[in-house]
């Protein structure tokens, strides 16, 4: 039988080696990588599990998870989060970058090995993936199921369209969408709706989401989109 490997990336040298020692009593192969861009010199793909700390260097844990799931070898990677940022906008952020779970800072290594085994134990028969209830990029958040805009933790009030534009803009980030593609996906079957429509719903919704606004980027003769 294959043995699990895991990588540690962690700017703390000596908790890499504290985990590292630990995991393997527990029969995991283990390797660490002292920052983000130790562990991409490194053939990510072929672990089991990655255990990240999100506050690094100049590439952050958020940032590498980011770029491990836009990657296909990665894109599932099971990813638990090490981390002294525990703000809900933290939690969020994690989560919504796909993490199997997060550990908070100072944390009893008993906890680590516990909750390794269990993201082990989920990941090796995932069922398949459902539409993610919270978008995110940065602190800009999206609750899909309670239907919720937040920025910078607090609660932005949009109307039920700016919430579908903004909705289908985060899901596809970098994408373009053209007038007649948002009205077609937003306002359905309605009749008499104009392109103007759409102009004024992007504008009041790139004032309600404040410092996130310029990230709405108008295409000239093409549409809007979502930069990041």
């Amino acid at each position: 039988m294959a043995t699990t490997r895991i990588l540690v990336v962690d700017d703390e040298e000596d908790l890499c080696e504290i985990l590292k020692f630990n995991l393997e009593i527990e029969g995991y192969d283990v390797d660490t990588a002292f920052s983000a861009e130790d562990a991409l010199k490194l053939d990510i793909s072929s672990y089991n599990l990655l255990l990240l700390d999100v506050m690094m260097g100049e590439i952050s844990g958020f940032k590498l998870a980011n770029m491990l799931r836009k990657n296909e070898k990665t894109a599932k990677m099971p990813i638990i989060f090490l981390t002294a940022k525990d703000t809900e906008n933290d939690l969020l952020t994690g989560f919504n970058l796909g993490a199997d779970d997060y550990i908070s800072k100072p944390f009893s290594i008993r906890q680590v090995v516990a909750r390794v085994k269990a993201v082990l134990r989920r990941t090796a028969s995932k069922p398949l993936e459902q539409e993610p209830e919270l978008l995110a990029y940065e602190t800009l958040i999206l609750d899909t199921k309670r239907i919720k805009a937040s920025v910078n933790g607090e609660e932005v009030p949009l109307t039920k369209k700016e919430f579908e534009i903004l909705k289908l803009l985060l899901e596809n980030k970098g994408n373009v969408f053209s007038r007649e593609e948002i009205l077609s996906r937003i306002w359905k079957d309605e009749v008499y709706v104009l392109d103007r429509t759409i102009d004024v719903n992007i504008t009041r919704l790139r004032k309600k989401i404040g410092i996130y606004g310029k990230n709405i980027v108008t295409r000239l003769g093409f549409g809007y989109c979502f930069e990041y």
